[in-house]
């Protein structure tokens, strides 16, 4: 009977050698500056931004007051005056648009990722999405006004909730078809296991898991459109006067800054920055209001 041959131990393996020490301190080197290039990159987008909010709390709030959100702007050459029109007429057409494009554009996102796989339809509405994105504002602003206003034969707060409901839908369309794409198919495939109807699952199911990021993409558009200028110049067109009729026109803040700004009045400059700090603000609040009911579960269906 043979027995097998006793193998020599192996000798330790030596970690501690020159060539292991220049690896260990070339991934340490590595990592450090991955790191601060990462860092890097996050204070070179977020600088402008602070830049920009910094220098318009210096600029316009001093101008805030009162009469700022409760009086509507005074005649040319005399000061004081607000903006109090403008304010409410935005929050009416962006009320409006979100009403319009917000459904319009979750629709025909569901529509691409959970029914029209592969049809020719979906590739349709998928192109005309990615084009309608890169669509500068006041080509839809001349669009709408050749639609609408020059069928009503007058401006109007609808035509301009029109406009920038159009410019919503493709950003929300894209983002809720790559947001349900997200949603693992085993958890449709458990609720198709157990009978439920796939419209059913749909809303039930990939909408409700997906939500977050569907809020966020609505969030981005409506921050995108809100600032709008170009399309309200020909639909809503803009009103010194107090209008809160979808058929008549209306005031707004973009369209408020705007004549202030290339006016040669220093009392309507000072008022631009103010009114360009406010929109910032309710920007800001609007969306982080949103974030954080998403955050609680009140917008995901959570009790």
């Amino acid at each position: 009977m043979s027995s097998t041959p006793m193998l020599p131990p192996r000798p330790p393996i030596d970690f501690d050698t020159p060539v292991m020490r220049f690896h260990r301190s070339r991934r340490k080197v590595t990592n450090i500056v991955v790191s601060g290039l990462a860092i890097l990159a996050t204070v070179i987008v977020i600088a402008p931004l602070v830049a920009i909010l910094v220098y318009l709390l210096y600029k316009g709030a001093s101008s805030l007051n009162f009469n700022f959100f409760t009086k509507i702007p005074a005649p040319v050459g005399e000061e004081g005056g607000g903006m109090a029109n403008s304010i409410v007429g935005s929050g009416i057409i962006l009320v409006l648009a979100s009403l319009m494009g917000i459904p319009i554009g979750i629709a025909a996102g569901v529509y691409l990722s959970e029914f029209g796989r592969g049809k020719f339809l979906a590739n349709a509405i998928r192109f005309t999405a990615d084009v309608l994105n890169g669509v500068p504002s006041i080509v839809m602003g001349i669009a709408i006004y050749s639609l609408i206003v020059m069928r009503q034969k007058h401006f109007s707060a609808f035509a301009g909730g029109v406009a920038l409901a159009i410019m919503m839908v493709p950003t929300i369309t894209r983002t809720t078809e790559e947001m349900l794409s997200t949603v693992p198919h085993a958890i449709r495939e458990a609720a198709l296991g157990l009978g439920v109807p796939k419209w059913r699952t749909v809303l039930s199911v990939s909408l409700r898991t997906a939500s977050p990021g569907i809020i966020t993409g609505c969030m981005l558009a409506f921050a995108r459109v809100a600032g709008e200028t170009a399309p309200l110049l020909f639909t809503a067109f803009g009103n010194q006067f107090w209008s809160v009729k979808l058929n008549e026109p209306i005031g707004a803040l973009p369209l408020q800054i705007y004549v202030y700004a290339i006016s040669p009045y220093d009392e309507w400059h000072r008022l631009a920055w103010a009114g360009s700090l406010v929109l910032i603000v309710m920007i800001m609040v609007s969306v982080t209001l949103v974030r954080v009911f998403a955050s609680r579960g009140a917008l995901k269906g959570g009790n």
